[in-house]
């Protein structure tokens, strides 16, 4: 019987300094899990997406930014595991007066 190698995708948001660094406000996103592991946690997001938008500043707007998660917001990215469906959003810190 063959192996289905339909690949997980999740979709990430990008708002402010996000959206102006990959020129996009959204994107769908193959979740690679490797070899043994079923496991890509959102923590691990971060590196996907610099290495998806080359040549920006994402990383370094993604070191000050944070998740959300099906509209959730997201304390500790490595307690959160992504499946494949799910919507992440960047939330870049914002100023006020």
């Amino acid at each position: 019987m063959a192996e289905q190698t339909k690949q997980a995708e999740i979709t990430v948001l990008y708002f402010a300094a996000a959206s102006t660094e990959t020129g996009l406000t959204s994107e769908r996103v193959p979740i690679p899990l490797s070899q043994g592991s079923d496991e890509f946690t959102l923590s691990a997001l971060s590196t996907l997406l610099v290495s998806r938008h080359p040549g920006t500043a994402l990383g370094k707007v993604l070191e000050g930014s944070q998740w959300s998660v099906d509209a959730e917001m997201v304390d500790d990215p490595e307690s959160v595991v992504l499946k494949g469906g799910e919507e992440v959003a960047v939330i870049c810190p914002v100023s006020g007066g």
